[in-house]
């Protein structure tokens, strides 16, 4: 049964090759698409001729006399396999559209064939994601789900890296080609996680080093981000055995909420603060902002002051010569945040204190 979905999609594309009426009708003679949108629901007895001769129909002027809902012009039957599944119709002379006949027919088979080739890709899909959240939530494996990975040609002998991508901009994912190659491609995964999410499964057989993983994966994110309009960040987790996936998987989550602005890619072997601060309740979070920096969240000017400040190493010359003001400035600027929020930048507690803050509303806040 031909799905009124596709069957527009097919209208779209024919379209572009013949400046005709077209029209495509399900096997009980209903139009299901057309390029006149007044005759979609209605009923073409020329299509259910055709269905159940499995031949091609040519429609004259009388037989619109005759037939209803017909328009002079030529039907032919789409088949699947055995089956004929639909009608697709060219409306016009039929002197005229009879060269385009068989073009049509051949176009219009080779979209349902991928088409139902993409459904098959995607009902696969779906069943490797069940698998892989299975995979992070079971304890033991039993031996249904041993079944499951042979099934789905999953290799759970392999050790693996997880890495998860986040998607940034609106994009429909379900579109998006999971493609990615590496020497062990035939066990590495690619999959969709959620709306905006992609999480790559490497098999590490074959070990890689960090700079390594870095040049391919910043080969991948340029092809991809020049092929779409979105931007891509990367979370690393560590190498575990398949049986303790989920240890990665956490720590790419992990790194993934530290990546920032200044960079599109973190390791998780590379966090320190990061590790504490990911464990920490959101409610504290906020609190903690609260009791620090909160004073100074309005004030765009001195908080960029005090960024640049511990980007610089705390080195007043530095920051002043970043920002270029003069270094009077910079004191005065540390002086208000001081008055502000009762924390002395230039003291080693009240330091850290603000820079965890910092850390917080970089990496944990909207």
């Amino acid at each position: 049964m031909l799905q009124s979905s596709l069957a527009r999609k097919i209208v779209q594309e024919v379209r572009k090759l013949i400046n005709e009426e077209i029209v495509v009708m399900d096997i009980n003679g209903m139009i299901i698409a057309s390029t006149n949108n007044n005759r979609i629901g209605t009923f073409h007895e020329g299509a259910h001729i055709t269905v159940n001769s499995r031949k091609k129909l040519i429609i004259t002027k009388k037989d619109e006399t005759i037939l209803k809902g017909v328009k002079a012009g030529i039907n032919l039957p789409i088949c699947f396999g055995q089956n004929v599944v639909g009608v697709i119709g060219i409306t016009g002379n039929p002197s005229k559209v009879s060269p385009y006949a068989e073009l049509l027919r051949k176009m219009t088979e080779l979209l349902i064939q991928e088409n139902i080739y993409k459904e098959e890709i995607n009902r696969q899909n779906r069943a490797i994601e069940a698998f892989v959240f299975d995979w992070l939530e079971l304890r033991e494996w039993d031996q249904p789900f041993y079944n499951r990975a042979e099934l789905l040609g999953i290799n759970l002998e392999v050790p693996r890296l997880t890495i998860m991508i986040k998607i940034h901009s609106p994009t429909d994912i379900f579109d998006l080609p999971l493609k990615w190659t590496t020497a062990n491609e035939k066990n590495d995964l690619f999959l969709r996680w959620g709306n905006d999410r992609l999480l790559l499964l490497l098999d590490m057989t074959t070990k890689k080093d960090r700079e390594q993983m870095k040049r391919a994966l910043a080969t991948w994110k340029k092809k991809m981000e020049n092929e779409h309009t979105f931007s891509l960040t990367f979370g690393i987790g560590s190498v575990v055995p398949s049986s303790e996936l989920k240890t990665s998987f956490l720590k790419a989550e992990r790194a993934l909420h530290a990546v920032n602005k200044d960079n599109w890619i973190v390791f998780d072997e590379e966090l320190t603060l990061e590790m504490l601060l990911e464990d920490l309740r959101n409610d504290t979070k906020k609190e903690f902002l609260q009791r620090t920096i909160a004073p100074v969240l309005q004030d765009t000017e001195l908080l960029h002051t005090l960024k640049r400040f511990f980007i610089n190493n705390c080195s007043l010359k530095e920051t002043a010569d970043q920002l270029h003001i003069h270094i009077n400035t910079i004191h005065y600027r540390l002086k208000k945040i001081e008055e502000l929020t009762s924390l002395n930048p230039k003291n080693i507690k009240d330091q850290a204190i603000l820079y965890i803050s910092l850390l917080i509303l970089d990496n944990y806040t909207n």
